[in-house]
Parts: C-alpha cells; sequence; structure tokens
C-alpha cells in the first residue's frame, strides 16, 4: 500500500493543460469549463460513485461462492487489487489527455473516433443513464422502508401498462434534484457530493467501530483449511471476483470530470488512487464486520448484509438506522454519478460526433447544461418504466469489453506515442496494466459463457451506434487535437 500512495508522487515539472474542444480556451470566445476540482473532491467523487448499495448487499453473493471468511475477506481485496491497477494506468491516461470524457478519450486517442463515439453512444443508451436509473430505484426503495409514502409497493399511478410506484417516484424527484444542483456549477455539485460522501463514510464507520469493539454474535474459522485440490477454488473465486468488482465500478469516476481538476496531472492521479485505496479499506473492514456478526453461511443467505449484521450485533433500532445509511448512501451514489457521467457527451457533440447543441457550456454556471440534462431525462424515463433493468443486462458485456480497449490503449499509446509527455507513468509499469486488461478480459469471457444471448444483444446495442457515426460524420466532425 505504501508502494500504492507513493505512485501519486507526480513530476515536479508541470506544464500548463492543454485546451481542445471538449474544454474550450479562454479567450476564444466560448465558454469553459471552471477547473475548480481539488485533490480531495476527487477522492470524495471517487469514494461517492463507488460506495452506493452494492457493498451493503452484495457480500451475501461473494459468501455463497466462498463459504470459508479467509478467502471471502481475500476475494474483496483482490478484487480491490484488480481495480487499484487499473486505477494507475486510467491516472496516467487521464494526466494525459486532461479533458472532460474519461474513457471517451482514451478510447479516441488510441483507437480512433469510431471506438470513442460507440462508447459514448453507449453510455447514452444505457450504461450511464440505466445505471443512474437502477441506483435512483435502489436509493427510493431504501427510502419507501423509511418513509411509506415512496414505498416500492405503493402504486401512485397506473395509466395502461404504466405503473409508477413510491420508489420509481422518489428516483425521479432524486435523479431532478441532482441534475439542478449540478446544472448551477461544478462546486456546487461538489459542495453536495463532498457532503454526502462524509456522511456516508461517518455512518460506515460507525458501524466498522461499534461491530468490532461489542461481542462477535459469530466466530469465524479464519484459519479453516484450504480445500485440498486448489485448482478447484478457480471457478468459485471467479464467480467471487465478479460480485466485488461490479461493487467497485464507479473507480474510474474522476476520468470523466479531468476537464474541470484544478491541476490535472497532479490531482487527478492522487484524487483517483486515494480514493480507490479508501474504498479497498472500506470494503476489508465492513466485511470482518459482516463476519463477526454473521455465520458464513448465515451470511451466504441474506442479500441484506448490513442490516442483518447491524441486527445482530446492535438490534433492530440500530438496523433502521442502517437502512437510513444505505440511502444516503444510494443518494451519494447517484450525485456522484450524474455529475461525472454527463462529461461523456459534451466533448462528443464538440468533436461533431453529436447533436451540436450538447456541446453547449453554459456561460454563467460553466457546466455542461444540455448534456447533464439530457442524460436526466432519459435516466427518469427508464427508472419509470422499469426497462432500464433488462437494458442494463444487454450492455454488460460491451462495458466490460470497453475497459479491456482502454487498458490496452495504455500500451498502444506508450507503443505509438512514447514522447508524447505523461506527467504520471503508471506504478508497476506494464505487470499491473497487464493484470487490469487481463482481468477484464476473464470478466467478459465469464459474461459471454454466463449470458451468450444478454452479451450478443448487447453486442448489437453497440454496433447500431456505427449507422450513427457515419452520419454524424457526414455532416463534418471536427476532431479536437491531442493532449500532448
Amino acid at each position: 500500500m505504501a508502494r500504492a500512495v507513493r505512485a501519486c508522487q507526480i513530476a515536479p515539472r508541470m506544464e500548463r493543460a492543454p485546451t481542445s474542444s471538449a474544454t474550450p480556451a479562454p479567450g476564444t470566445g466560448e465558454p469553459a469549463l471552471r477547473r475548480e476540482l481539488t485533490a480531495w473532491d476527487g477522492t470524495s467523487l471517487t469514494v461517492g460513485a463507488v460506495i452506493g448499495t452494492g457493498i451493503f448487499l452484495a457480500a451475501g453473493d461473494v459468501a455463497r461462492a466462498l463459504p470459508s471468511p479467509a478467502l471471502a475477506i481475500a476475494a474483496w481485496l483482490l478484487g480491490g487489487l484488480l481495480v487499484l491497477a487499473g486505477a494507475l494506468a486510467y491516472a496516467e491516461l487521464g494526466a494525459m489527455f486532461p479533458r472532460a470524457g474519461g474513457l471517451y478519450h482514451f478510447l479516441r486517442e488510441a483507437w480512433g473516433p469510431l471506438a470513442g463515439f460507440l462508447y459514448g453512444w453507449t453510455c447514452l443508451l444505457v450504461i450511464m443513464t440505466g445505471g443512474n436509473a437502477a441506483i435512483a430505484v435502489g436509493f427510493g426503495e431504501y427510502l419507501g422502508a423509511l418513509v411509506p409514502a415512496f414505498a416500492g409497493e405503493r402504486t401512485l399511478l397506473e395509466l395502461g401498462v404504466l405503473r409508477v410506484s413510491g420508489a420509481q417516484a422518489a428516483a425521479v424527484l432524486a435523479i431532478l434534484f441532482l441534475t439542478a444542483v449540478n446544472h448551477f456549477g461544478v462546486r456546487q455539485g461538489a459542495g453536495i457530493q463532498n457532503l454526502l460522501t462524509l456522511a456516508k463514510l461517518a455512518a460506515v464507520a460507525a458501524l466498522v467501530v461499534g461491530g468490532l469493539a461489542v461481542p462477535a454474535a459469530a466466530s469465524p474459522a479464519w484459519a479453516e483449511p484450504l480445500p485440498a485440490a486448489p485448482l478447484a477454488l478457480l471457478a468459485p473465486l471467479g464467480v467471487a471476483l465478479i460480485a466485488t468488482l461490479w461493487t467497485y465500478d464507479g473507480w474510474y469516476a474522476l476520468t470523466f470530470s479531468a476537464g474541470e481538476v484544478r491541476d490535472p496531472r497532479r490531482d487527478l492521479p492522487r484524487g483517483l488512487i486515494a480514493g480507490v485505496l479508501v474504498v479497498i479499506a472500506v470494503y476489508a473492514l465492513l466485511n470482518v464486520v459482516y463476519l463477526r456478526a454473521l455465520d458464513v453461511r448465515e451470511l451466504a443467505g441474506t442479500t441484506r448484509a448490513a442490516e442483518a449484521a447491524a441486527r445482530a450485533l446492535f438490534g433492530e433500532s440500530v438496523a433502521r438506522a442502517v437502512t437510513a445509511a444505505v440511502a444516503v448512501s444510494a443518494f451519494g451514489c447517484l450525485s456522484a454519478t450524474l455529475l461525472y457521467s454527463s462529461r461523456i457527451y459534451q466533448p462528443m457533440a464538440a468533436d461533431g460526433l453529436f447533436f451540436r447543441g450538447v456541446a453547449t457550456i453554459h456561460p454563467r454556471w460553466r457546466t455542461p447544461v444540455t448534456a447533464l440534462w439530457l442524460q436526466s431525462a432519459i435516466a427518469a424515463v427508464l427508472a419509470l418504466t422499469g426497462s432500464y433493468t433488462q437494458l442494463f443486462t444487454y450492455v454488460t458485456f460491451g462495458g466490460v469489453l470497453f475497459h479491456v480497449a482502454a487498458g490496452l490503449a495504455v500500451f498502444r499509446l506508450r507503443a505509438t506515442r512514447p514522447e508524447a509527455p505523461r506527467p504520471y507513468r503508471a506504478w508497476g509499469w506494464p505487470w499491473l496494466p497487464a493484470l487490469f486488461v487481463l482481468a477484464m478480459a476473464l470478466l467478459t469471457a465469464n459474461t459471454l459463457r454466463a449470458a451468450p444471448r444478454e452479451s450478443l444483444l448487447g453486442l448489437l446495442a453497440i454496433a447500431a451506434g456505427v449507422p450513427a457515426y457515419l452520419a454524424w460524420r457526414r455532416r463534418g466532425a471536427r476532431p479536437s487535437p491531442a493532449a500532448g
């Protein structure tokens, strides 16, 4: 871990961040995104984007695959190591191309404009919009457990086949409120995000400290012997890693807001890597508490690990408080995701590969308002119709495939642009970036094996972007200059 912290050290000579169509230069007459996010904001955004509801729910999935306390904790740490390897690689790319858009730029610079466009297309179709809808409805479900008016079982509106539940209404209200906050400036959005991140970390700290201080309700067998045939662990370990990696999803959030980071060549790697390290520590400690509260087989049988653990250790009143904490965590995750994911479409439009109006940056608030509201409108519709669940399954395969391509982008750019300025170089090169690419490739193969029909439909959804790309290309794309 100490080596990973040292990886945040940046070369002392910093060059001024280059400008592009994604972040117009001052003095050109075009509004520019404001570089106001600090390393602390970046860490908060990373933590907020990752810690939503997954860690409070998914521990049972890992325990079912690996019914051994030590192996379950090892799976969470190994998943964190793989994500950290990805963060180290993306930190190099983010510092090299410090623009709003993240993976859009990584893929575009390494593999061409079509690759970047297809990523943005799929994000708008469902990866980000469907993800926002899922997080928002998850928030609504937890809020409904505390406020009956927003209960998921309660029908507020029914029009033919359309049924709007209390949880869906809460989801839409949350999307609209947080979109409005982010409309009025990245500083306002980051301020709300920082507050929500501190609130969720305070709740987690209370659960961890309390859970480690009180007598254990279960006695985890940490020294339980491993199976006689270690190779027999590979399949269950793979299943457990899939669960952990999905729970870590969102770790790359800060790269999308690189165009608003104050000193991206220093603060982006620091915020990204520090945020991932915080999440790894939180996940490991929470799972230790779960295993002190519940026998590993009990944990494997629950879908709400945090509430079940709090109930076993402290009683029903604290379990209800944990429900409130999960609602706050989901709300904070939605806030972070809305903030960073809306930054994908503005550079696409600025490059002439999307509706020109989406490139608009508000002259006063300096936020990509059209992109922000367009994404939120689609997310709200998906939340109301409930169709995000099926769509999200379809693009799972494609989403992981894009991470494989983005991880390989580090290798391609090292080969094709060896002299390009790299203010930060991925620590552990080339082994850790290669480990990340291998992990994503194995996850892609597993998704294809487990859900071939959905994977094929996901690929078709991505391929549907090719005609759209060609149409916008014919209208006259204006590729932005490479950074470096």
